[in-house]
């Protein structure tokens, strides 16, 4: 009986792996700030240059780190949107390498969910 010899690793190509280019660097933040109107939204930037949007409300939070957020490692982007008082709210943080498109995105969505009461 003969026995194949067994190679370290695996065998495959570029067709069964489906490599794919993704989207990397911060881009252009401007496309973010764009989503807000100053209708319904202040616009701060502060003396290091970080934006902060928040909604006339108060209850909406935003804040663009360019150089990183003080205090943090890396953090580039925050938004926060305040609870009630039987409703907890949340907050997603996104590092300062992160696509300004995946957070115009994810703004969008939290803008789409809102409504005027």
């Amino acid at each position: 009986m003969t026995v194949a010899p067994v190679s370290p690793g695996f065998s495959t190509n570029v067709k069964a792996l489906r490599l794919r280019e993704w989207q990397l660097g911060p881009g252009q933040p401007a496309i973010v700030m764009d989503l807000f109107s100053a209708e319904d939204f202040h616009l701060i930037v502060d003396d290091r240059a970080d934006v902060h949007v928040s909604s006339k409300d108060g209850r909406f939070y935003l804040g663009w780190f360019p150089l990183g957020r003080p205090g943090t490692n890396g953090e580039g982007w925050k938004i926060a949107v305040t609870g009630t008082a039987k409703v907890p709210g949340y907050s997603l943080l996104f590092d300062t390498e992160t696509p300004a498109e995946i957070v115009a995105a994810t703004i969008a969505r939290v803008l789409e969910t809102s409504r005027r009461v």
